[in-house]
């Protein structure tokens, strides 16, 4: 059967596999209500505030606990069951929603108290990461990883497209409060899916021994010493770093730049969506590893320059196409990462290596949006964001340097890769 990007036979085989066809099914469900809750809690803080440094605040509780949790949290998944940790996650995040919804329903939430319930799920969510991510190798056959990859980033991604839309909806006409019980109720489709796996167990590697600490220090030293991995996560560094964070300043441009409200960030926030869930289903047709590595680093390189494009329009309609493009480039460098780092890492530390792509895909943005946030209360929206595309162009071209050192090394169908001491 073709595995080419003609046709979807790699798509039809990943979805052949029981166990992962319901959990993303499940999974589909839940994304929708979690960019649904995202978008409430933007237009919320906004809201309260009218203040670029709060939205970068908000989106910093919610994603730098990865940068301290997630080295813990990827030790943790290669030592416990990945299923049972993953229904744990789900269950606290309904908690979390609760909360969220009663307060704001009731008229006692504030930035403070949303801000802790943020850092919360934050919390939640950075341990997740990490066992959302080790779980797909356990769910397919070896042969379909590369799919799934690219058909869990699509639904993520379509999710992004499809939440902002009904949270606009939800917020024009019933207020933001309901957001948060549409997140709850869709919590609940993800646990169920969770129940209906049929896998006796889904155990992380056993490690090498030693303290939770010297485990952490050991999937570091394996990632910075690997001659391809490392550069890679640098690159994704620069790119969460310098120009996702846009995503969290999307209620004030569409407020200020714009000014086009609730509505305005609706279009936003599906246009990126839309070019991300484009990006994936490409990459999904693909089938194969091959070839992924100047995707990335392609992909990081047009993030940068689409990402100036859209902050030196002021006119809507330019703007969307923008980051629409935006999208599409950011999700191809995110999945052929992850699909080479699935590839080429051992699994006694693969829970260690992709909880720093998850310390890197979620603290990047917020380090970068907590920055870009306060950058923009002093010199306007635009110019921190132009400059940061910039760099992130700048950091593309660089590592295109030696991308063919690196392809030899991430690019091996069937082989194992070296161990890090032999990759210098």
């Amino acid at each position: 059967m073709a595995t080419g990007i003609a046709d979807f036979g790699a798509v039809g085989r990943a979805f052949g596999n029981r166990n992962y066809a319901i959990y993303t099914a499940g999974s589909t469900v839940t994304l929708v209500g979690l960019w649904v809750q995202r978008l409430g809690v933007g237009w919320l803080t906004w809201e309260l505030t009218y203040s670029g440094f709060w939205l970068g605040a908000i989106a910093f509780a919610d994603l730098f606990p990865a940068v301290v949790i997630g080295p813990f949290a990827g030790v943790l998944v290669d030592r416990v069951d990945r299923l049972r940790l993953a229904r744990a996650c789900q269950w606290l995040s309904l908690l979390q929603t609760a909360l969220l919804f009663a307060l704001t329903a009731w008229g006692h939430i504030g930035i403070v108290s949303l801000m802790l319930l943020t850092l919360f799920l934050g919390c939640v969510r950075a341990v997740y990461m990490p066992v959302r991510l080790s779980l797909v190798p356990v769910l397919v056959k070896p042969d379909d990883v590369p799919a799934a990859v690219a058909i869990s980033s699509l639904i993520f991604n379509l999710a992004r497209f499809v939440g902002p839309a009904v949270a606009g909806l939800i917020i024009t006409v019933w207020g933001v409060a309901p957001t948060f019980a549409f997140y709850g109720v869709t919590v609940m489709a993800l646990l169920f899916a969770f129940s209906r796996l049929r896998i006796d167990s889904a155990p992380g590697g056993a490690g090498r021994g030693g303290g939770m600490l010297a485990q952490i220090a050991e999937g570091f030293s394996y990632t910075t010493r690997h001659g391809a991995i490392g550069p890679l996560l640098l690159l994704m560094l620069a790119l969460s770093t310098l120009a996702r964070p846009v995503g969290e300043l999307f209620p004030a441009f569409a407020d200020v730049v714009f000014q086009r409200g609730a509505v305005g960030l609706a279009w936003l926030s599906s246009a990126i969506g839309l070019g991300a869930v484009a990006g994936g289903i490409w990459l999904a047709r693909r089938g194969s590893a091959v070839g992924l590595l100047p995707i990335a680093l392609a992909g990081a390189g047009v993030s940068g320059l689409s990402l100036m494009l859209f902050t030196a329009t002021d006119i809507f309609w330019i703007a969307i196409p923008a980051i629409a493009m935006f999208g599409a480039a950011v999700v191809s460098c995110a999945i052929s990462t992850q699909t080479l780092l699935l590839g080429a890492v051992e699994e006694h530390v693969r829970g260690r290596v992709l909880s720093l792509y998850g310390v890197i895909f979620r603290g990047g943005p917020a380090v970068g949006s907590l920055l870009m946030g306060g950058l923009s209360d002093l010199f306007g929206l635009r110019w921190p964001l132009a400059v940061g595309g910039l760099l992130c162009a700048i950091a593309a071209a660089w590592t295109w340097r030696g991308r063919r050192r690196m392809i030899v090394l991430l690019e091996r169908r069937g082989r194992r890769t070296p161990k890090p001491d032999s990759l210098h």
